[in-house]
């Protein structure tokens, strides 16, 4: 059976930076990364949806229920087809992004501990702990050049969502974890290759991985 590790935190934590290295410094091959964010339910199609108000940070915008029957599938060693979310358009492309089996399935999302039948399918699950101030920068920085947001709406976004979601759900959902490990850089970007190396090593020395890097 294939090893889950759900690595979570708050938004620009430094999730997805951590989650790749783990990919990158496992046997090539070895690893798949999925990402929470490809989860996100058909927003654009409900009544009455304004991008504006609706509130992608609670764990309702997720769908849930489809990750775990994927990671199930994965977790079995039968490959699956993730989802495609646009957060332009707030909705689901056509089609889909295949996933083959592997022996490691790395999960990143602010949410991946916050539901049970979720949370229960993890091997390994890791929060990442960063200082408020550097995230929200990170994830202002992030907004504006990966997804087309100003900078006004992505701070009305945070005051309005993603701070209390955070405060609501992720934060509590760090009790869940395995252990935590401290972005302590203060890097508005998470550049650093020592940086990175130091997050991933208490992940790396988890001894359901040993086999994999002593082969």
């Amino acid at each position: 059976m294939a090893i889950l590790i759900a690595i979570t935190g708050g938004s620009g934590s430094g999730k997805s930076t951590l989650a790749e290295a783990l990919v990158a410094a496992l046997p090539p091959g070895a690893a798949v990364l999925m990402r929470e964010d490809s989860y996100y339910r058909d927003a654009a199609s409900l009544p009455e949806f304004d991008p504006d108000t609706f509130d992608f940070d609670d764990v309702a915008a997720r769908d849930h229920e489809l990750l775990t029957e994927h990671l199930s599938e994965l977790k079995a060693g039968r490959g699956v087809e993730a989802p495609i979310y646009s957060f332009i358009h707030h909705g689901r492309e056509p089609g889909g992004e295949a996933v083959a089996p592997a022996q490691v399935v790395v999960v990143e999302g602010t949410h991946v501990l916050c539901t049970p039948a979720l949370t229960a399918l993890f091997d390994i699950r890791v929060f990442v702990d960063t200082p408020a101030d550097i995230r929200f920068i990170r994830r202002l920085l992030r907004d504006q050049s990966e997804r087309g947001r100003t900078a006004d709406s992505v701070i009305h976004q945070y005051l309005l969502t993603v701070r209390p979601g955070h405060e609501r759900l992720t934060e509590p959902s760090r009790t869940h974890a395995d252990f935590i490990v401290a972005d302590a850089t203060a890097a508005v970007r998470l550049e650093d290759p020592q940086a990175v190396v130091r997050l991933a090593a208490p992940v790396l020395a988890h001894p359901l991985l040993w086999p994999l890097l002593s082969a």
